[in-house]
């Protein structure tokens, strides 16, 4: 339990029966009255943003989410698992809840999952993600690095521009916070 002048950016709270964690937080102590923290908290179960003032004398639950290195296993039709590499459990997760990063997940990719009393909250990928191109239009002779772009399709089924010189069945390296090619493997 912390009180509401304790909050703190990255910190994770209970809110309403939910996990949530502090986007950002301003200390407010007016000329009269008490103090109070003015708040965005993230819900890591939705996802939604939302604004919240918690008084200072509010006492707030903290929530200790668990971070665990796992692997990726196979999606079905509503689920993600994932597999604890410790104890060999595996973990579901919710397809819809996936979003951008159903893009880059691979068979076997390694990742951290943060958990919160064995209910899986956030998935985070590595900073790149090696890829295979599946799919994209045949590079030309004098296609340079300075060249141009087209799309390219990856093993994933996520579509990426890449340069002009790569070609099908070409390993490339994508960022996984912006999606961007950064170069061949």
């Amino acid at each position: 339990m912390i009180s509401g002048s304790e909050l703190k950016n990255g910190m994770t709270i209970l809110h309403n029966g939910q996990v949530h964690r502090v986007e950002y937080f301003q200390h407010v102590k007016p000329g009269k009255g008490s103090a109070f923290t003015r708040t965005k908290i993230k819900n890591l179960e939705t996802g939604a943003v939302l604004e919240h003032t918690f008084k200072a004398k509010d006492s707030i639950d903290t929530a200790m989410v668990e971070r665990k290195e796992m692997e990726y296993l196979y999606r079905d039709t509503a689920y993600y698992y994932f597999m604890d590499t410790e104890t060999y459990e595996q973990v579901p997760f919710a397809a819809e809840r996936c979003g951008r990063i159903a893009a880059y997940l691979k068979e076997n990719m390694a990742l951290t999952v943060a958990m919160f009393q064995d209910r899986v909250l956030d998935i985070s990928l590595p900073k790149l993600v090696e890829l295979k191109v599946t799919k994209t239009d045949p590079g030309l002779k004098g296609n340079t690095a300075a060249g141009g772009n087209k799309p390219a399709e990856l093993e994933t089924g996520a579509v990426v521009n890449v340069p002009l010189f790569v070609d099908q069945g070409d390993i490339i390296q994508i960022d996984t916070h912006t999606g961007e090619y950064l170069g061949r493997a």
